[in-house]
């Protein structure tokens, strides 16, 4: 359990609880460090070449600016909102694209699992398990997530208050795996929306090391779709640099982008998708607000 410290934290209702708050590392990542790091990639794998060239292009980029770097791509999207919507190559063919692009890149990946007999085959490749938002709460597929040994990346539903996702985190760590964050990716406000409270990330920050999902917390969920063609979710991409920048003020310790070289034509999100020329300045502004704040609490 390497990286833990113990920490006594207030809680609702004034009762007191100990908590274990950790730092690992993911390959040469530092997670919960101090260290801001990042996740991107196309929402879904789309196909071997396309996968390869984005992780070519965000690798190039963060490279470039020094900023840790783990690969994000689905080999399948469960929770498509059409049954219609493309969903992805599969496990098999998925988890060799996500090995040569670790292999070949020398990159840590992050793929997402949907039930707990996945969860073997996954962590072969994978570097980081990720449990889906509307996921959760689902303990077997925590657990087993947990079990494998690799790091857990649990999304917050967005129907989960920020201080609930303590059990979340308690399940991987009562399996023996101290190597777990949490990721905010927006609150259900309504219909076909989402709103980001960032109060969100000071509070589960005292449980693990929190990801700010700027790409997802601009979605629109489920909007009507048109021309008779699928329902797809919208967005408004917009944003995604406003909500960054905020999320990296409140001290988040990575960020998670969805990136797309035209996504336009994106199979899986791309209404909220962050196109690829954009990167490098939202990573550049990021990175500005993040040294304000060193300068400010190394300043007398």
């Amino acid at each position: 359990m390497r990286g833990l410290t113990r920490r006594s934290l207030r809680v609702l209702g004034g009762e007191k609880t100990l908590l274990l708050i950790s730092s690992f590392q993911v390959g040469e990542i530092h997670i919960g460090s101090g260290d801001l790091f990042l996740i991107a990639g196309p929402c879904v794998i789309e196909s071997e070449e396309h996968a390869i060239r984005m992780a070519e292009i965000i690798k190039g980029v963060t490279r470039a600016l020094s900023i840790p770097f783990i690969f994000k791509a689905s080999y399948d999207k469960a929770n498509r909102t059409s049954i219609r919507s493309f969903r992805g190559p599969g496990m098999k063919e998925g988890l060799r694209i996500l090995k040569k692009i670790k292999d070949d890149l020398q990159l840590p990946v992050l793929t997402d699992v949907h039930e707990a007999a996945d969860v073997s085959r996954v962590a072969e490749v994978a570097d980081v398990l990720q449990i889906p938002a509307f996921l959760c709460r689902q303990t077997d597929l925590v657990v087993a997530a947990a079990l494998s040994g690799r790091a857990v990346n649990i999304k917050k539903g967005q129907f989960v208050a920020p201080w609930d996702m303590r059990h979340a985190v308690e399940k991987c760590r009562e399996a023996g795996n101290a190597q777990v964050f949490l990721t905010e990716r927006g609150s259900s406000f309504g219909y076909n929306n989402l709103v980001v409270d960032m109060r969100s990330l000071s509070i589960m920050r005292k449980f693990a090391p929190v990801v700010f999902d700027a790409t997802h917390s601009v979605q629109l969920p489920s909007s009507q779709s048109s021309n008779g063609g699928p329902a797809v979710s919208g967005g408004q991409p917009e944003f995604i640099p406003v909500l960054a920048r905020a999320a990296v003020a409140a001290g988040v310790d990575g960020v998670f982008l969805e990136v797309h070289d035209n996504p336009k034509v994106a199979k899986s999100d791309g209404a909220n998708a962050l196109e690829s020329t954009k990167l490098r300045e939202v990573l550049k502004e990021l990175l500005a607000v993040r040294q304000a704040l060193e300068t400010a609490h190394a300043a007398p």
